[in-house]
């Protein structure tokens, strides 16, 4: 029979004959694998873990979006104004990164002398940080707070550590929101004088425009004119009659036709004057001429446009500047603290017990490899290489020292 042939022939049976045929072996240093586990696992030493749980407030109605909803008909563009200045509260995202911060960090192993106790002499202060953020842990849970939790040989020094990030994280991020503050104080504080200057320069042309115009008000000014216009207009045209009335009545040159057309011309030159004259001769403080009213006008408008934009900006900017300089003095908690790590009683690890069975199952199949090969081996008749042969002598010691048959 071919060696094709006997391989095809091979049951399962078979390989738990070899394995029967092994047992002494198998069983022996599956026992001794056992037992360096359990040795190792009681070796390694004990760690326990610590959390403390930290609530992110929701946003703040007393920031400048809120103060600004007081602005009146202006509320939705100092609310505006107030999130572009980034005011509002700490969002998760910057508590999670204050909090593997290398300042953070840094101030934690120096508080409490890590460095003797990840026993890194060379004092490398990256190997230290890398050491220690393998037993730190900031982690969001389902219910939107971070959970901080600190791995360490004595349980208390780790309820110790959890507890002072707590308020490392709500110093560090009071520092940054006044920082934040400041700078925003800065801006608007100079856009708020930039604003005095700029409304005061409006005032001023509109000041200087009244002055020269002698006006006050164009669109009442105007309504003013064209009715008087109208008035003399109508008069003019009663005259008029009157006037054609008395010469057909009393004669061209009769005394009251030349009385009545001495008032027509007078009206005349009062409309003409009014509609086509730079200035008028009669001083007055209402009426002004037609011909310069879409001058006067367009004058007056951008004048007072320019009045009232700065009047606005001002409106925004006062409560907003005011606000800012609050907010750079305040040092409220940022974040609260809502259960406090205590030291722990059960420790997080060696989990002896799924240590013994990793090794226990990893050394299960390395040795049936070794029981499968080893049966081969010693079973050849001729060798091909000279390895090959002293693996069959390794293996005829082996079986000889278990006392196996072969």
């Amino acid at each position: 029979m071919s060696e094709e042939q006997k391989s095809k022939d091979v049951r399962f049976s078979d390989y738990l004959y070899i394995l029967y045929k092994w047992r002494k072996f198998l069983i022996i240093n599956l026992l001794i694998i056992t037992a360096i586990s359990v040795g190792v696992s009681f070796l390694i030493p004990v760690k326990y873990k610590a959390t403390s749980v930290v609530i992110v407030p929701p946003e703040s109605s007393f920031g400048l979006g809120g103060l600004a909803g007081l602005v009146g008909g202006k509320s939705s563009a100092a609310s505006l104004g107030s999130k572009l200045l980034g005011v509002s509260g700490s969002s998760e995202d910057v508590l999670l990164g204050i909090l593997n911060s290398r300042t953070a960090l840094t101030s934690v192993i120096e508080k409490y002398s890590l460095k003797d106790y990840y026993e890194i002499t060379d004092g490398n202060m990256d190997k230290i940080l890398k050491a220690f953020s393998n037993d730190l842990s900031f982690e969001p849970n389902e219910f939107g707070m971070i959970e901080i939790s600190v791995i360490n040989k004595s349980p208390e020094l780790s309820a110790e550590i959890a507890n002072h990030f707590y308020y490392l994280l709500d110093s560090l991020n009071i520092q940054l929101n006044i920082e934040q503050a400041k700078n925003n104080r800065i801006f608007i504080e100079q856009r708020y004088f930039q604003n005095l200057t700029d409304l005061k320069q409006a005032e001023d042309s509109l000041y200087n425009f009244q002055k020269k115009y002698g006006i006050v008000a164009v669109p009442e000014q105007l309504e003013v004119a064209v009715k008087a216009s109208a008035e003399i207009e109508a008069q003019l045209a009663a005259k008029e009659m009157a006037a054609f009335f008395m010469k057909q009545q009393f004669g061209e040159h009769s005394p009251h036709y030349q009385g009545a057309l001495l008032e027509v011309n007078l009206l005349k030159d009062r409309v003409k004057e009014l509609k086509n004259a730079d200035k008028l001769t009669t001083l007055t403080n209402v009426l002004f001429p037609f011909k310069k009213m879409p001058d006067i006008s367009i004058q007056y408008l951008r004048a007072f446009r320019e009045v009232e934009i700065q009047q606005t900006i001002l409106e925004i900017i006062v409560p907003l500047y005011e606000q800012a300089k609050v907010e750079e003095q305040k040092s409220i908690p940022t974040v609260f603290l809502l259960d406090k790590a205590v030291p722990p009683q059960l420790k997080d690890s060696p989990k002896k017990a799924l240590i013994v069975l990793i090794a226990t199952f990893l050394g299960f199949f390395a040795l049936i490899a070794i029981i499968f090969i080893g049966e081969r081996n010693t079973s050849l008749s001729q060798y091909r290489n000279p390895l090959e042969e002293k693996s069959a002598r390794f293996y005829i010691k082996v079986l000889r020292f278990y006392r196996m048959k072969f």
